[in-house]
């Protein structure tokens, strides 16, 4: 059940460690049209988005099951898009969870972006 046109969007956030940094400063500057989205995120990432002024619910830390969690909210059609900074240099040891979310946005036609470029053009484009 996708969300309906007029309830509030949903958008996931996500970073790997690597890239905590560049998404905190993504938030900071993109935090008033944030602020018109429900947000979630895992742990560490919804810590990160806290301390920016924004509300988020929280799920587990990615290596604990977060990456599931969210995956779980695409697939029962409770997220409208995901931006997922992730590091793709270093190898993780949730990276079969995180092939999962990437599997379930494509399955369930959820915009999924791994950089800032298609963040920049999900928050243009979602409404």
């Amino acid at each position: 059940m996708k969300t309906k046109q007029n309830k509030r969007k949903t958008i996931a956030l996500l970073a790997h460690d690597g890239k905590k940094a560049l998404l905190a400063a993504f938030v900071r500057d993109h935090r008033s049209r944030l602020r018109c989205f429900n947000l979630i995120g895992t742990g560490n990432t919804g810590l990160l988005v806290q301390s920016a002024g924004l509300e988020i619910t929280m799920k587990l830390s990615g290596p604990l099951g977060g990456d599931a969690q969210i995956a779980s909210e695409v697939i029962a059609g409770r997220c409208d898009a995901v931006i997922f900074l992730r590091d793709p240099l270093v190898s993780h040891p949730h990276d079969p969870d995180i092939a999962m979310l990437m599997r379930n946005c494509d399955v369930h036609n959820v915009p999924l972006c791994t950089n800032v470029a298609t963040a920049e053009l999900i928050l243009k484009g979602i409404r």
